[in-house]
């Protein structure tokens, strides 16, 4: 009986170690078909999208004039690898635009963060300095690009504080809504056990508001970039937004689609780098539902 026994238990354990294994590659191959359908649907936009451009461009229902035409980009796109600008290799060209937008992305992700958490720590100051943000934050943008060209010249010193000043306020609200979410319990309960207020913020604070703090980032990235162009559109001797500005005088949407383009790559990239700093920075944070069902 006791052999009967084992061979029993042995044999429903293999079988539902069997069933595991197929689950598991029932679990693989519907990603595998899921993450093909997805693909052959962003393909199928693109296709859709370019596509049909380029014909209504072709058959004249679109005046290509105005819009430009994707082969007409792509040429630009050679022309502009190839032969350069007016203003230098179109490569000089773009390590200063984004040269521009990193600087400012680094100081507007700075300035964002230490006020966004000391101001959401600390209401008296969130009370006394709420008015001048809200003031600040509601100038136009272009108005402040203005200002700073004016003040500083054509340098790269404006569009850094242009693209600083638009992440500032993405990062900033970011902060201070998530240092507002921390549970007061969990701070109150640290106090209690002689934690001083650095130690509360360093092990408190920032890595419950860093989730908040994180996901401002994807954004701020493409508002670094917009800074940087508006103000070299606005006045500057070299960069990207300057080849638009000048494209966008010579009537040439071509060129001016083509270095949208070339922004839209760097930009991808970055975002790609500040998802792995995302993943780095919050290994202790439970997978998401969208993580655990491994969505792209």
């Amino acid at each position: 009986m006791t052999t009967t026994s084992r061979t029993t238990t042995m044999s429903a354990a293999s079988a539902a170690e069997e069933r595991e294994i197929e689950i598991q590659l029932a679990g693989r191959r519907a990603r595998t078909r899921r993450t093909a359908w997805v693909w052959a649907g962003r393909i199928g936009v693109a296709v859709l999208v370019i596509g049909g451009w380029q014909w209504f461009t072709s058959a004249g229902w679109v005046d290509k004039f105005f819009y430009g035409q994707p082969s007409g980009i792509w040429d630009s796109l050679v022309r502009l690898f190839t032969q350069g600008t007016a203003f230098g290799t179109i490569w000089e060209n773009l390590w200063i635009t984004v040269q521009e937008a990193f600087l400012g992305f680094v100081l507007g992700t700075i300035a964002g963060v230490v006020l966004g958490i000391l101001f959401g720590s600390n209401r008296y100051l969130a009370s006394v300095f709420g008015p001048y943000i809200k003031i600040v934050n509601s100038i136009p943008r272009i108005v402040l690009g203005s200002i700073f060209i004016v003040a500083f010249g054509l340098g790269v010193l404006p569009k850094v504080l242009l693209a600083a000043v638009l992440v500032f306020f993405v990062v900033f609200f970011n902060a201070f809504q998530g240092v507002r979410e921390v549970d007061q319990n969990l701070v109150a309960n640290v106090r209690v056990l002689g934690a001083s207020s650095l130690q509360v913020a360093r092990h408190v604070t920032i890595p419950s508001a860093m989730t908040w703090i994180i996901a401002s980032l994807h954004t701020a990235f493409g508002f670094a970039i917009i800074g940087a162009l508006v103000a070299e559109v606005l006045g500057a001797q070299h960069g990207i937004g300057l080849i638009i500005s000048q494209s966008q005088g010579n009537f040439d949407p071509n060129t001016v689609f083509a270095c949208m383009v070339i922004v839209a790559v760097v930009t991808l990239f970055a975002e790609y780098l500040i998802t792995l700093l995302e993943k780095a920075l919050l290994k202790w944070r439970p997978p998401s539902r969208s993580e655990s069902a491994q969505a792209i």
